[in-house]
C-alpha cells in the first residue's frame, strides 16, 4: 500500500503557490485495507475515503471507461492493480498529472514539470475527450493562471473544438455547468474563462446569449472599443473579484444581442431588452435567487447609474426602491460595483473617475435617514405613513441634489 499526494497540490507547489487543499491516491489497497485503518468511506460513484485525523480525501487508483454521455457517462474500475501511472493518465491535463511521494520525490510520467515550466495547459491522453466538462476546467485553468503566462496548447485547443463539434458539451446538466462558472468568474482573469470558451465553440453552446454579442458594434463615442463582446471583456477585468458582481457584469448588456440590424450602432432600450434573456440564462443555469436578483437590477438600471446626476429626486427614489436599496445594502453595493466595471471597461476609459457610485450612496444614505417612527408619532399610519416617507424622501433626496449642483432631468 503506497500513498501519493497528487493533482493542484504538487502543481502549486512546484509553482510556489498557496496549497488550499491535499488529495491523495492509494496503490495497492482494497477498500477493507482502508476501512481497517479507520479511513470513512464518502464516495458514491467511486472509493473515496476521509482520513481519520486530518479530513483530507484518500481516493484508491482506479481507471475509467466511457459508457455514456456526459460528466458522469464513465464506469469506475478500482483495484489493487492499478498503478499510479494508470490512475495519473485518466487526468485531464499533464500538470495536474504528477504525483509526489512521501519522501517528496515527484513523479511525472506525462510531462507536467515541462508544461509548468513551458506555461502551457495540454491534456493528458486522447481520454480527455471522454468527459466535456474538462472543457470548462481547462478554460477555468487559464483564467487563475493567465497573469503567469499559462497558454491552452494548440493540440488541446484543437481536440476541445472537435468535442464541441461532436455535441458533447450539451449532455452537460446545469449544475456542473454552473459550478464550473461560479468558480472561473471569480479568477483572476475571468474574461480569459469567456475567451477560451468563445474560442473553442462552447460559449455558443453553454451561453449563445453572450456569445451573440461578439461582433455587434457600439457608439464610438461612448465605447472606443466598438464591439461589444469586447466591452463586456474589458467589463469583466474592471470588476471585483465577486461572484455576484462579476456574473452580473456578464449578462448586463445581453440586450444588445437583439438589436436590429438596421439601428445599428444604436441601442436605445436594450436594458429592457435584455431582461427575458437574464431571466433565460439564470433559469437555464439554475443560478441563485440573490445573484438573479442583481443581474437584472444591473441589466435593467445601469443606464441610470452613469446618468445619475441627471436624475431627478423622484427617479432617484424609484431607482433606489426598484433596486431595495434601502433594506438591502450590500446588493445595492454590489450594483453600484458592477456600474462602475461597465463605466471602466472601455478602450482608454480604464482609470476614469466615476463619482456616480459616491452620489447614489450618498442617495440611499440620504433615504435611509428618514425616520418611519418619528412620522408614526406625527399620527401618520398606513397610506398615508407610506405618502410622508416618500415625501420626506424627496425632500432628503431635493437637498442632496442641490449640495451636488443643480437640479437636472433625467
Amino acid at each position: 500500500m503506497n500513498v501519493y499526494l497528487v493533482g493542484g497540490a504538487v502543481r502549486d507547489k512546484l509553482l510556489q503557490r498557496p496549497i488550499h487543499e491535499r488529495d491523495w491516491v492509494v496503490v495497492g489497497a482494497t477498500e477493507d485495507d482502508m476501512r481497517n485503518q479507520g479511513f470513512r468511506p464518502v464516495g458514491k460513484d467511486f472509493p473515496v475515503f476521509l482520513h481519520p485525523d486530518t479530513g483530507e480525501e484518500y481516493a484508491l487508483a482506479r481507471t475509467e471507461r466511457k459508457s455514456g454521455h456526459g460528466y458522469g457517462g464513465f464506469t469506475v474500475f478500482a483495484s489493487p492493480d492499478v498503478t499510479l501511472e494508470q490512475d495519473l493518465q485518466r487526468r485531464d491535463l499533464t500538470v495536474n498529472a504528477m504525483a509526489e511521494t512521501e519522501e517528496g520525490a515527484i513523479i511525472d510520467p506525462y510531462g507536467g514539470r515541462a508544461d509548468l515550466e513551458a506555461r502551457t495547459l495540454r491534456h493528458v491522453s486522447p481520454a480527455f475527450s471522454e468527459d466535456p466538462l474538462r472543457i470548462l476546467r481547462v478554460a477555468r485553468f487559464a483564467a487563475r493562471y493567465a497573469p503567469l503566462g499559462f497558454t491552452v496548447a494548440d493540440e488541446t485547443m484543437t481536440l476541445m473544438r472537435a468535442m464541441v463539434d461532436a455535441g458533447e458539451v450539451e449532455h452537460l446538466v446545469a449544475e456542473r455547468v454552473w459550478k464550473e462558472v461560479s468558480r472561473a468568474l471569480t479568477e483572476p482573469r475571468p474574461d480569459i474563462f469567456i475567451s477560451t470558451l468563445r474560442e473553442c465553440g462552447a460559449l455558443k453552446v453553454l451561453l449563445p446569449e453572450v456569445d451573440c454579442l461578439f461582433g455587434i458594434p457600439q457608439p464610438p463615442l461612448h465605447h472606443p472599443e466598438i464591439d461589444t463582446g469586447d466591452h463586456v471583456l474589458r467589463a469583466l477585468r474592471q470588476a471585483p473579484p465577486e461572484l455576484p458582481v462579476r456574473f452580473a457584469v456578464l449578462v448586463h448588456d445581453l440586450g444588445k444581442g437583439v438589436t436590429p440590424e438596421e439601428v445599428l450602432p444604436s441601442h436605445r432600450g436594450h436594458e429592457a431588452a435584455g431582461l427575458p434573456l437574464v431571466k433565460a440564462v439564470c433559469k437555464r443555469l439554475r443560478v441563485p435567487n440573490p445573484i438573479t436578483a442583481l443581474s437584472l437590477g444591473v441589466c435593467e438600471y445601469h443606464l441610470h447609474s452613469h446618468k445619475a446626476f441627471e436624475l431627478r429626486p423622484q427617479t432617484l427614489l424609484k431607482l433606489l426602491r426598484a433596486l431595495d436599496a434601502l433594506r438591502k445594502p450590500e446588493r445595492f453595493e454590489q450594483f453600484l460595483e458592477s456600474c462602475e466595471a461597465d463605466a471602466r471597461g472601455r478602450l482608454g476609459l480604464e482609470d476614469r473617475e466615476y463619482p456616480q457610485v459616491d452620489y447614489l450612496r450618498a442617495a440611499r444614505d440620504a433615504a435611509a435617514q428618514v425616520d418611519p417612527q418619528a412620522l408614526i408619532a406625527q399620527g401618520f399610519a398606513g397610506a398615508e405613513l407610506g405618502k410622508a416617507l416618500d415625501q420626506a424622501r424627496l425632500q432628503a433626496l431635493t437637498k442632496l441634489k442641490n449640495t451636488y449642483g443643480a437640479p437636472g432631468q433625467d
